[in-house]
């Protein structure tokens, strides 16, 4: 046999993004999936999105320890003018997460309570509606969509699927790993060696690198310097693993033979890299699945690994973000780093200074933990608050990590520099688009396509309204700003605000989505309300201040010469349509203001008010952002459109389109 005599050397950076682009379009790169219990799934990365099949909670439940009552009952009430109130009559008793069921629609703290006799206690201030009481679908409603595709599933993602209705989850198949030895003079760890002889002491070492990138790996016996013998074992493998690991034999060697096996069997894309030491690696893909040709010297064969099974590793369970960064790295360290770094840990070990997006009140009697979404507008990283309920769940699942309120500190205002422990690794906060604003639930299906693209990126959605999006994107605390105001003078969405908000000639509107909105209520519309004017006779629940549903309210209230005090519940606030949607199907609330496609996933009647705009506002200089680009794309993509088709309630004729300001 003649030598390998390779004369030219690819970078490592090409070499790799090479390779990943011939394994994806070979199909090679395809994760395989399979449906597991979630308690078996810690560290799997989720096949698709998972999406809620029930609430938490599962109904309107105390949120502390106390008494139920009806707000209305304890209306001036005063240290002056205490109240009491019977038991079974005017309160029940009860505990931390207890249903809450009419007529109660409140709880006072047992603290707050002072006991006359067993059957008697005086309140001495009133409580407004639904104080201390968590309404059910707060944390998680049907339909929402709690993991994206991808997600590699953490203990507290385990209790969110739990909570939310899912006992099992389809994920990304382990990866499994042929790792075959090969060369006469190699032995077997337990044999004893001899002059000549040369210990297998990489196999065991690749083992445990498969097992940390998260396959299942099967070390092979050793296969003497042989090409039929070597041929025969490698078409083996390839029947039942999913890539399959060469080691030695793939340098110049007169008896290294695994190029000229896998040229015949396959399709060599790189067969020498510009790396010292590991230069004589091979990539190759053989009956659709990756090879690796490995360098036998172990300091070679572990730089090798790295740079180049790690990446292929991952990608094959289902890290896409990981995948695409190493396609795409620009040396050997960044190949390396993105690739194999371990991730960051639970407990915060890497902290970063960020400016926090919204005020934060805090107690002077405890240390807070804040959970909070970061990401990178500009030059600097951008902190925005979570829920901080205890009983938020899903607030863990969202954050990238979390910020530290000390004892006898009262908070800190926005716009402050605060200190984050992150759970995200900072090369995916650095690629995160920032999105500050009014909710939408295309918001977590563009987030989604993001992070199962191949460019890397990902989504950071907080809900905060129309007006506060707008003001976070005023103190450039955000990328993108979701907005669907109305300009009552004109009629036209969100163009008046942007002109009055922003010096002329820096804004542009990302144009969006036309989407129904409407008055959600029951199955069967049981209460038969036709419009705006049937509010003042149910129960309404409303959208928080600045929502740009409760602007569009507001105006058609404004029209129908209805006074908001008329209506049982204006007061009442929930922050997504989805909340919103959640309510509504309750025993408790008739009907909420919403957009059709919220109504549709919890399976509620709609009636519809009127179409709108939403869209999303942004600075002109970013719109060349590269994960603005990824959105822009998305939003125009046909797949998109499909899905917005399927939800119902939406139009996509401007979606995309760029309005300068």
């Amino acid at each position: 046999m003649k030598r390998n005599l390779y004369l030219k050397t690819t970078p490592v950076e090409e070499a790799l993004a090479k390779y990943m682009e011939a394994l994806q379009q070979a199909g090679a790169l395809q994760p395989q999936t399979e449906v597991i219990d979630v308690c078996d799934s810690l560290g799997r990365r989720t096949a698709g999105p998972v999406f809620a099949r029930c609430c938490s909670p599962l109904f309107n439940a105390s949120a502390m320890d106390g008494i139920a009552v009806r707000a209305a009952d304890t209306k001036g009430a005063d240290e002056s003018r205490p109240k009491r109130l019977k038991l079974d009559l005017d309160y029940k008793i009860v505990d931390t997460g207890d249903p809450i069921k009419a007529p109660f629609d409140a709880v006072i703290m047992a603290e707050d309570v002072v006991e006359i006799d067993e059957e008697t206690v005086e309140i001495r201030a009133s409580v407004p509606g639904w104080n201390h009481v968590r309404p059910i679908g707060e944390d998680i409603a049907v339909g929402e969509m709690i993991l994206q595709t991808g997600h590699m599933i953490r203990p507290v993602d385990i209790g969110v699927l739990l909570a939310s209705g899912n006992l099992q989850v389809e994920v990304c198949r382990k990866p499994r790993v042929g790792i075959l030895p090969t060369g006469t003079e190699i032995i077997k760890p337990s044999a004893m060696p001899k002059e000549g002889d040369i210990i297998d002491s990489n196999s065991g070492m690749f083992a445990a690198m498969v097992e940390e990138a998260g396959g299942v790996p099967e070390r092979l016996d050793i296969v003497e310097d042989d090409y039929e013998k070597i041929k025969e074992t490698v078409l083996r493998q390839l029947k039942t693993q999913d890539m399959v690991l060469i080691n030695a034999g793939s340098s110049a060697g007169t008896e290294d033979y695994t190029v000229h096996v896998l040229r015949e069997i396959g399709q060599v894309i790189i067969h020498g890299v510009a790396m010292k030491p590991g230069k004589p690696v091979i990539l190759a893909i053989a009956g659709g699945k990756p090879v690796i040709g490995l360098p036998g010297y172990p300091v070679s064969a572990w730089l090798a690994f790295e740079n180049f099974a790690t990446p292929v590793l991952r990608a094959l369970g289902g890290d896409t973000a990981v995948a695409a960064a190493a396609a795409v790295s620009t040396a050997v360290g960044s190949a390396a780093g993105t690739a194999a770094r371990p991730p960051v840990s639970a407990t915060g070990s890497r902290t970063v200074q960020a400016v926090i997006s919204r005020r934060i009140v805090s107690s002077l009697k405890h240390r807070e933990y804040v959970r909070v979404k970061i990401g990178k507008v500009g030059d600097k990283l951008v902190a925005a608050p979570l829920a901080r309920g205890a009983g938020a769940a899903m607030s863990l699942v969202r954050a990238d990590g979390f910020c530290v309120i000390p004892q006898n500190s009262e908070g800190c205002e926005a716009g402050e520099a605060v200190e984050v422990c992150l759970y995200k690794d900072l090369e995916e906060i650095e690629n995160t688009l920032v999105s500050i604003g009014s909710h939408d639930l295309i918001l977590d299906l563009i987030g989604d396509r993001m992070a199962a693209g191949n460019g890397g990126f990902h989504m950071s959605s907080t809900h905060v309204g129309s007006m506060g999006g707008l003001m976070a994107l005023q103190r450039r605390e955000t990328t993108i700003a979701p907005t669907h105001l109305l300009n009552e003078a004109d009629g036209v969405y969100n163009t008046a605000i942007l002109r009055q908000m922003f010096p002329e000639g820096t804004m542009a509107l990302i144009k969006g989505v036309d989407r129904m909105q409407g008055i959600m209520v029951k199955k069967g519309n049981p209460l038969g309300i036709k419009g705006i004017e049937d509010l003042i006779r149910v129960r309404y629940v409303n959208r928080q201040r600045g929502a740009g549903t409760r602007v569009l309210l507001d105006y058609m209230l404004k029209q129908a010469g209805i006074r908001p005090e008329d209506i049982d519940g204006y007061e009442k606030e929930a922050a997504t349509h989805m909340a919103v949607a959640a309510l509504v199907a309750s025993d408790e609330i008739d009907a909420g203001m919403g957009v059709q496609s919220a109504a549709s996933a919890m399976g509620l009647d709609f009636i519809e008010v009127g179409p709108e705009e939403y869209d999303f506002a942004i600075y002109r200089e970013d719109l060349k952002l590269p994960q603005v680009q990824a959105f822009l794309e998305i939003l125009k993509s046909r797949e998109f459109h499909e899905k917005l088709k399927e939800m119902g309630g939406y139009g996509w004729r401007q979606a995309g389109h760029i309005e300068l300001i």
